[in-house]
């Protein structure tokens, strides 16, 4: 870990039991010499209900136990956890940066939280869960804009976009849940997809989709014989470069943090409705992709990505629901 900062390296998630004080104090010292601050996260859980549930539906699936007997594995890390109590000394060093969650966040303690990173990891952390539940990603129907190769804009949905909206609805309706959260942008096509859901639907600004700037309404044509410097800066870092008076996905990742959030925080089924560049960087997080692969993932239209987080990743399948329409 020492070696990836000296390269460069700015985050690192260090991840290990840290059982004893000692062991913890090694590690802030060795930090210490390189000038790298460090925040312990500490999980206490002494409910019996929440540590059976854990056990069985998460715990068993960890390639810690992969092809093993699922009672063995119980047995083996109700043994683990038994260890861990006569060895564990809790942190609660007063000079010590910490975050101590107690049973799933029915209490959180900070203690020398400060700065960027640790301050956005109490909420995050506060509101993390492994409840089952479809996180469900989709973009509008087909747009005007769409039908033409259009950049950005606002434009309303096409006939084959509306046919898309109500078999998107079909589609909810089928999933048997009855409680769905629906997110749109502020856009009018991803408003007028959530139209026949008949569900009230919140709109998020930070859903909107990358802004083109001075591209916005227009194809990629015209931009290669147009704005040539542009068309190839792009092409050469399509994750970094900013449109002029637009936006890169690297901004996107960045608006959508709260997004991610807010996600994480929901124990119900959650449908969002938004553009491809938002929705390659929301799929990106939870598919554990890394950022600069972002531009190039493939969230195509009238398609249901849904996402059902696990204790290690993410459960995906993908559902196409092209919009067929018999001409007259």
């Amino acid at each position: 870990m020492m070696r990836w900062f000296e390269g460069g390296g700015e985050v690192a998630i260090y991840d290990a039991t840290n059982t004893t004080k000692a062991r913890r104090a090694l590690i802030e010292q060795r930090c210490r010499e390189k000038n790298i601050p460090v925040v312990f996260i500490e999980s206490i859980c002494d409910d019996p209900a929440v540590i059976e549930a854990n056990v069985r539906e998460t715990k068993v699936s960890s390639p810690d136990y992969a092809g093993a007997d699922p009672e063995q594995a119980v047995h083996d890390f109700r043994q683990r956890i038994a260890h861990y109590e006569r060895q564990y000394e809790p942190v609660d060093d007063p000079d010590s940066s910490y975050i101590k969650i107690i049973d799933v966040g029915q209490q959180v303690v900070l203690n020398r939280i400060h700065g960027y990173v640790p301050s956005h990891l109490a909420p995050l952390l506060i509101n993390l869960h492994v409840t089952p539940r479809p996180i469900w990603l989709t973009r509008h129907g087909e747009s005007t804009y769409n039908q033409r190769g259009l950049l950005g804009g606002d434009p309303e949905l096409s006939p084959r976009g509306e046919h898309y909206a109500r078999s998107l609805a079909e589609f909810v309706k089928s999933s048997g849940h009855e409680q769905v959260t629906v997110w749109t942008s502020t856009l009018r096509r991803t408003m007028q997809t959530a139209l026949p859901l008949g569900r009230k639907a919140s709109s998020w600004r930070a859903l909107d989709e990358i802004d083109g700037g001075v591209c916005d309404g227009m194809t990629y044509e015209q931009m290669r014989v147009e704005m040539p410097d542009i068309y190839q800066a792009r092409k050469a870092d399509k994750f970094r470069y900013r449109y002029p008076r637009g936006e890169s996905y690297e901004d996107v990742i960045q608006r959508v943090d709260r997004v991610i959030v807010e996600i994480e925080r929901q124990r119900q089924p959650v449908l969002v409705i938004g553009h491809q560049a938002v929705l390659r960087a929301l799929y990106a997080y939870f598919a554990g992709k890394p950022p600069s692969e972002c531009p190039y993932l493939p969230v195509p239209l009238h398609t249901v990505i849904q996402l059902t987080p696990t204790a290690y990743g993410c459960d995906e399948k993908r559902f196409k629901l092209d919009p067929v329409i018999a001409e007259a």
